[in-house]
């Protein structure tokens, strides 16, 4: 088990996604709760965004968590039912809404700062890049609200059978089916709306249980042909859940489009469509649990690629006035590589690994698929799936590049490059 020098055990934290049924009483004060808090998110946004228009002044979280009391007070059958606690998280949600834009605005600002390289014939010049403002949240997409165990909602954790109940400030004690155990200190509690699905996610707090030692350190190479590939040769196959279920989402998409706003037909395609996007988002976090799972067992140390998901399926489509080029074959790249979820993979195996006692390592991507693994030199890529090396001839790229990542990490040759 994992020490600190002073504190004693490092803490892990797990979130239990729980489905909830609140009655239609409770389903209504919950849906005036996501609302409430909605109008909060927005009028504190308003705020921020004007002073940063008129001013360029940021406006910090602590400034408007000290006006929550005179609000509360100014409307006490409103934001005044609800949980202070509660209305400070929605506020902090916003504030790192807006950490992340000054961050993008910064970022932009030395990119443009920057010496740019002069076009080769043909090709079009790199636009600068914009960076856009944090936008407002209707009521039908702002979907969930988090509260502090203790402090506005409360955690009854089932007895005999699976029933647990989870109280909430406005709203009430709500029954919530536990399908599995939870284990450790009962930090926070969200309430969580699915379109018309409600759930409870609560987030513990407990110590990591390290597993046996297996004496096995891979590197983890992924990709959309296949969904990994490991330093030893071991290869998963890519699900593709969302290819299986195009055709219909397609067909319901098109059918949608042409119903009449408001009407019956429309609201039951719109119901559809939410089922099958879960079915499909419900498939791939399974998979990405199982997969992780299998990995975090039979491995000590796993490396993986510090991989900016974001900038690789950035649109190809240009301008009006500099088009392009190969948008349709770039579109259907980014839907392939967002359908295989990276990201939400690398999520979720650093998480288990933590709780195991394990190691994650993300190293730097650059050339770790083009470069020889044996020799350092620089392959060609013929094919998607091979590279061929001057020197010691044709490889399997995925092999090449899980091999790059595991010398990259230190766990081949020791040798280690930062992400």
């Amino acid at each position: 088990m994992t020490h600190t020098d002073d504190e004693g055990p490092v803490q892990v934290k797990r979130a239990y996604k729980l489905r909830a049924y609140p009655t239609r009483p409770q389903e209504g004060r919950a849906v005036r709760l996501l609302a409430d808090h909605c109008d909060l998110y927005n009028a504190a946004l308003q705020e921020r965004s004007d002073a940063w228009r008129m001013r360029k002044v940021s406006i910090s979280y602590g400034t408007q968590s000290a006006q929550l009391t005179r609000i509360r007070s100014a409307d006490p059958d409103g934001q005044g039912r609800h949980s202070f606690t509660a209305q400070q998280q929605t506020l902090r949600r916003l504030n790192t809404t807006f950490q992340a834009f000054f961050k993008r605005v910064r970022d932009a600002e030395k990119e443009r700062a920057r010496p740019r390289r002069t076009p080769k014939d043909g090709e079009h010049p790199k636009k600068a890049r914009t960076v856009g403002s944090p936008r407002f949240k209707p009521y039908q997409r702002f979907d969930q609200v988090l509260f502090v165990a203790g402090d506005g909602a409360k955690w009854e954790s089932a007895t005999e059978g699976r029933w647990a109940y989870a109280s909430f400030q406005a709203v009430g004690r709500v029954k919530v089916n536990q399908h599995r155990a939870v284990e450790g200190r009962v930090k926070t509690l969200q309430l969580k709306r699915e379109y018309r699905r409600w759930y409870v996610i609560v987030v513990t707090e407990t110590e990591p249980t390290a597993l046996p030692a297996t004496g096995r350190a891979v590197g983890v190479d992924v990709g959309v042909a296949r969904f990994l590939t490991t330093s030893d040769g071991e290869v998963v196959a890519n699900p593709r859940v969302l290819d299986a279920a195009q055709a219909t989402i397609a067909d319901l998409q098109r059918r949608k489009a042409r119903a009449k706003p408001g009407s019956g037909n429309r609201k039951r395609l719109r119901r559809q469509l939410a089922r099958e996007w879960r079915k499909v988002n419900n498939q791939r976090r399974d998979f990405h649990h199982k997969t992780a799972r299998v990995l975090v067992d039979a491995c000590d140390a796993l490396a993986l690629e510090a991989l900016a998901v974001g900038n690789m399926t950035a649109s190809a489509a240009g301008t009006v006035e500099q088009p392009g080029r190969n948008v349709a074959q770039k579109a259907g790249l980014n839907r392939s590589i967002l359908d295989a979820g990276w990201g939400q993979f690398t999520s979720i195996l650093t998480a288990k690994a933590a709780s195991a006692g394990r190691r994650v390592i993300l190293v730097n991507p650059s050339s770790t698929s083009i470069d020889c693994y044996a020799c350092g030199a620089r392959c060609t890529r013929p094919r998607q799936d091979t590279v061929v090396c001057p020197c010691c001839g044709p490889w399997d790229a995925d092999l090449n590049g899980a091999r790059n990542i595991h010398t990259r990490a230190g766990l081949g040759s020791g040798q280690a490059h930062a992400a």
